[in-house]
């Protein structure tokens, strides 16, 4: 709750500020100062749903019904000519049949919830050395879980513009409420854990290789340590009948590797095409293709098809129902890091005029803000262990006149 009110306790202060500073630079005895870009605003909202019959709150059996909305603000705000503020604000309303089952026969604080997230950023650009440094901090918070994170980034540009290099640097320090499947609580603590640090280095560059194609390669580090494993998921063994938690590992290395490639085929069409290999330090690999093709119907109006096929193997640890033996030290049966296949297809329009879709005034301000843009993506998601998940999005744009 108190994360919430600081989400929109800050959103109203960026909204605040920025009608404020308008105001006073355009009206101090007529004096004019240089023009700021604008502020942006994007107002989302997603729904996401899902069905499958292989939930690790049930050991690998049982419903995996869920659904989720999410509402999203990020508003990013020029400070002065070279400095940018960005603050991303959201919440995830969601209910799931299958965290139900952590209590048997009886509802449990998991079936709906509600998650917060805020993440505020500051980056500042050096036009003599091309450069630009940034900082960023956030924090989310659920029924079982809370998160805080700090990162830095930096980037610079080549003379021509055409090659851009950008290093990042995340770190994520989560603490769990340990809730153990009801049947197991008899039991006392059953972990001794209930912190996870993450950390990242990743680094890309972006080149434009002619005048039709565009490529980024991005690399990452990823090292986690502390509890990875979820306290409500059962595992069901064939040597004896009562369950246990999963368990596994107290660290994990990631290492994806990703390329991005943009072909403006014409004035009307063009090809996005990315893929991404990843391994890890638990067996799993992993290789993903994403198509998206962006056709433009006249200047201001395009639709998107897109399609994402991934594949994986399954971590060292990972059976299904009934088939770890108890002897094992570490063990899951979560379907996510199991050996699948996925499909995911869908649609996306986006209408942008040039002058914007209207105008309107804001309260207590002379500007004028315009409604630019609108998009809207769906997409059906499958997979080959049988779940299933349908998404559907929207993207409302706004701009706020900067100072001049």
């Amino acid at each position: 709750m108190q994360l919430k009110f600081i989400g929109l306790m800050v959103a109203c202060s960026v909204a605040t500020a920025t009608m404020a500073q308008t105001t006073s630079t355009t009206t101090a005895k007529g004096r004019r100062t240089r023009e700021l870009s604008p502020t942006e605003v994007n107002i989302l909202g997603s729904y996401y749903s899902q069905t499958g019959e292989h939930s690790p709150v049930t050991g690998g059996v049982g419903t995996e019904e869920l659904t989720d909305v999410t509402p999203t603000i990020i508003v990013n705000v020029p400070l002065d000519t070279v400095t940018n503020l960005n603050v991303n604000f959201g919440m995830d309303f969601y209910s799931s049949a299958s965290t139900d089952k952590i209590d048997y026969n009886v509802s449990s604080a998991s079936k709906s919830d509600t998650r917060t997230h805020l993440n505020v950023g500051i980056s500042r650009r050096n036009n003599a050395r091309r450069t630009i440094k940034g900082i960023t901090i956030g924090g989310s918070t659920e029924y079982d879980y809370r998160s805080l994170s700090v990162g830095v980034n930096w980037a610079i540009l080549s003379k021509d513009g055409n090659r851009e290099l950008s290093l990042g640097a995340l770190a994520f320090f989560d603490t769990w409420s340990l809730i153990y499947p009801i049947e197991l609580r008899s039991q006392g603590e059953l972990l001794s854990e209930d912190k996870r640090q993450s950390y990242s280095l990743s680094a890309t560059l972006s080149q434009v290789l002619n005048q039709k194609m565009q490529a980024a390669l991005s690399s990452d580090i990823v090292y986690q340590t502390g509890l990875l494993s979820t306290p409500f998921h059962r595992v069901y063994f064939t040597d004896q009948e009562l369950p246990d938690i999963e368990r596994l590992p107290d660290s994990r290395y990631k290492y994806p590797v990703g390329l991005r490639i943009n072909y403006y085929t014409s004035d009307y069409l063009t090809m996005r095409f990315f893929y991404r290999f990843y391994t890890d330090s638990w067996g799993m690999t992993a290789n993903t293709v994403e198509l998206e093709t962006p056709i433009k119907i006249g200047p201001f109006f395009s639709f998107y098809p897109f399609y994402r096929y991934h594949t994986q193997t399954a971590v060292d640890y990972f059976a299904p129902y009934k088939t770890h033996s108890s002897t094992e030290e570490f063990y899951t049966s979560d379907y996510d890091l199991a050996g699948i296949n996925s499909h995911k297809a869908g649609l996306g329009v986006r209408y942008s005029p040039l002058e914007g879709i209207t105008h309107f005034g804001l309260p207590f301000s002379s500007n004028t803000t315009q409604f630019k843009s609108i998009e809207v993506r769906g997409g059906n998601y499958w997979r080959s262990d049988g779940l299933r998940a349908f998404i559907i999005s929207a993207d409302l744009g706004f701009t706020i006149p900067g100072s001049r």
